[in-house]
């Protein structure tokens, strides 16, 4: 498709510096992705914003509840980018999109080509009719859009090729599976533990089976998919559980203001590191596990009982480019729990910090070895395998 309305030639312009800007970072790799980002005009789809704006690697704000929680939004080029590349879309695939904004609906049907079918899915009449007007103005008009709960899919047009979720659910809806051909492909942002990550699961037989995954974050589904983490205060902090979790023990208000412990687990990480593998090693295998945000820790991995919480923490090393892994702690409890945390952390190292695999299973059936993760409709399986090899 062509630019459209405010000032096409400066449109283009910035869009052929924005898919640079991708291939340069890295995030966007495939010919076919790069042909659908330089054929789609991102300004159609969010108005309300100058050019550079709309063409900048960033999520633009569509809309926001009363709480001023944002709902809707156009989510950040290279994010799109890394889904599209997961979901693997071929020419004539059929494609339904759950969580509709237009844009990527219309790079979704650039994908398939004249032979394919894109059906977008939102709960909000609001976005489902802007999208719908976005899609029409820049040339998408075959598109169908269609306003509804995204967490039952879209059965008339089932089956599909390819889903694709653009808000980030909590659970493995059994309808998408019901509605994924065999050998079919759903890409999820999949909220777990306090992380969210794009994972790209292949239907195999009748279970999912995870074949990459990416760290994202997207707004948050509704409807009866609706799920919130739960916040526990602290009086200098507080603790987020997920729903599967209430019935974690919750320490007291003030487990911050008792007598603390302290130690180092001699494993050490490059200050830049990405932790969220550790992170959710953690989570695998500490009960009580929660996230912990306080005046000196952000978001940090924690373990809590009745009396006591723990908390993972960083050491500079002697390399200033390195930290030393290590925990602290409060409570009576806390001794016994550090030190399982720190065991933990060893463990994860001595086994060259593998990365994690997933399978989804529907709820009774039987499950592979692993970490199991029950949600509402689904099973969550975790198992971990050594890292690729660089350059593989």
């Amino acid at each position: 498709m062509t630019s459209v309305g405010r000032d096409s030639a400066r449109a283009e312009s910035l869009r052929t510096a924005l898919v640079q800007q991708l291939m340069s970072a890295g995030t966007l790799h495939g010919e076919r992705v790069a042909a659908a980002f330089l054929a789609v005009p991102r300004h159609v789809f969010v108005p309300h914003v100058s050019l550079e704006v709309a063409y900048a690697d960033d999520v633009v704000p569509m809309k926001q509840n009363e709480a001023g929680v944002l709902t809707s939004s156009v989510s950040q080029p290279s994010i799109v980018a890394l889904m599209l590349e997961q979901a693997a879309i071929r020419p004539g695939d059929r494609v339904l999109e759950i969580g509709s904004g237009g844009y990527n609906a219309a790079l979704l049907r650039e994908l398939t080509g004249p032979g394919g079918a894109v059906t977008t899915v939102d709960i909000d009449p609001e976005v489902a009719e802007r999208a719908r007007a976005s899609l029409d103005e820049a040339g998408y008009g075959d598109v169908a859009v269609v306003r509804g709960d995204g967490a039952f899919g879209d059965p008339e047009r089932a089956p599909y090729d390819r889903i694709v979720v653009t808000a980030t659910a909590w659970d493995i809806a059994s309808a998408w599976v019901r509605q994924l051909r065999p050998d079919g492909r759903i890409v999820v942002p999949l909220r777990l533990r306090g992380q969210t990550r794009s994972i790209a699961f292949d239907l195999v037989g009748e279970h999912l089976e995870s074949r990459s995954t990416t760290l994202c974050g997207f707004v948050s589904m509704q409807g009866v998919a609706a799920d919130y983490e739960r916040l526990v205060p602290l009086r200098e902090g507080r603790l987020t559980f997920d729903e599967d979790q209430e019935r974690e023990p919750r320490p007291r208000d003030d487990v911050l203001a008792l007598p603390a412990v302290q130690s180092l687990s001699g494993v050490e990480v490059d200050r830049e590191e990405p932790l969220l593998d550790l992170y959710l090693w953690l989570a695998c295998r500490l009960p009580g596990y929660c996230v912990f945000s306080g005046a000196e820790w952000s978001c940090v991995p924690a373990a809590a009982t009745a009396d006591s919480l723990v908390y993972l923490t960083t050491r500079a090393a002697l390399n200033e480019s390195r930290v030393e892994l290590g925990c602290g702690g409060h409570g009576p409890s806390s001794g016994e729990l550090l030190e399982r945390m720190i065991g933990e952390v060893r463990a994860w190292d001595a086994a060259d910090r593998p990365e994690p695999s997933f399978q989804v299973h529907a709820v009774g059936a039987e499950l592979p070895a692993g970490s199991h993760i029950a949600r509402r409709q689904s099973c969550l399986t975790v198992r971990w395998e050594a890292p690729a090899a660089a350059g593989c």
